[in-house]
């Protein structure tokens, strides 16, 4: 199980690589927000506005911010979506 301190460090630096893509979501009418950081180190992200059913959003998160998350947090193994009810 992963340590609250390395969790919580891990979130800020989630929601850093989060912020950077902001301003390029918001233009687009979207958003994302974490969800959860899995003991395997996935992070998990809900989509949010236009993000959720757009057919480029799989791209956004490989391309955008799973590549922003492992360059200020090279431990993360990659990022999924979910959806929440």
């Amino acid at each position: 199980m992963m340590n609250a301190q390395i969790k919580a460090t891990l979130s800020e630096k989630v929601n850093e690589a989060l912020n950077q893509l902001r301003p390029f979501l918001h233009a687009d009418g979207g958003d994302m927000e974490l969800v959860d950081i899995t003991d395997d180190h996935i992070v998990r992200v809900k989509l949010i506005g236009s993000c959720s059913d757009c057919s480029m959003s799989h791209m956004t998160l490989k391309g955008g911010l799973e590549e922003a998350l492992k360059q200020v947090a090279p431990e993360v193994k990659g990022v999924e979506a979910v959806e929440m009810a």
